[in-house]
This record gives structure tokens, sequence and C-alpha cells, in this order.
């Protein structure tokens, strides 16, 4: 065993440390400094504006899917919409209001899965 360290660890039982002997909420001037959160990944390393930006889609998407979603008014409401379903014709002409904000809805909805994907991987 080294002796410095069999030292070092008299001294530590021996000396009493200058924090103890300070009144409680007093802290010492030569305290260590508490290391400050530092970036995850290069990405979020070097560039930063680029995880904000996804993290503000993020967002802009998960506030407009909400809104989207509560404003839209359903067609089969219940169990008898269920069981017994909606007759479709195959002709699509041009799209009504309710179709262009389902399918608003949709953009909207993969938006808000893939950003949130992307900023996984970041590590913002």
């Amino acid at each position: 065993m080294n002796p410095l360290f069999v030292l070092a660890a008299v001294a530590a039982k021996v000396l009493p440390s200058a924090a103890a002997t300070l009144p409680p909420g007093i802290v010492p001037p030569n305290a260590p400094i508490a290391p400050q959160a530092q970036a995850k990944t290069a990405i979020a390393m070097h560039a930063a504006w680029l995880t904000h930006g996804l993290a503000g889609i993020f967002v802009l998407a998960a506030i407009s899917l909400i809104f989207l979603l509560a404003i839209q008014t359903t067609k089969q409401e219940g169990l008898t919409g269920t069981i017994g379903g909606r007759v479709e014709s195959s002709y699509h002409g041009r799209l009504g209001a309710e179709e262009q904000l389902k399918r608003l809805t949709g953009f909207v909805a993969v938006l808000f899965v893939v950003s949130g994907f992307v900023l996984s991987l970041t590590g913002i």
C-alpha cells in the first residue's frame, strides 16, 4: 500500500474540515463549484439552434394537434356507428372541409411523431 494514501487517510480522520466549523448555510470560499450540465450529443453541442428549433416544432405540433382534434366532429357516434359502419362511394371528388381537416390532422400527427423521434436522437 502506498504510504501517501495511508497518510491522507489518517490526516482526514485527525484534522477537522473547515466546512464542519462554519455555521449552517455559509459556504466556505474555497468550496468546489458544482459541475454544470453539458450537452449530451455532438448535435446538441454544435448545433443548439437545430435542436431548439426542433423542440419548437415539436411543441407547436403538439398544441396544434390538440386543437385540431378538439374541433373535429365524429361521424360515427358510439357503438352503433362501429357496428353499422358507413357507406362510402369509391368516387372522391373535391374534399369537403371535414376531409381536409382530417388530412391536416394526419399531417400534423406525423410531424409530431417524427419531430419527437428526431429530438430523442439529438439528446436535447
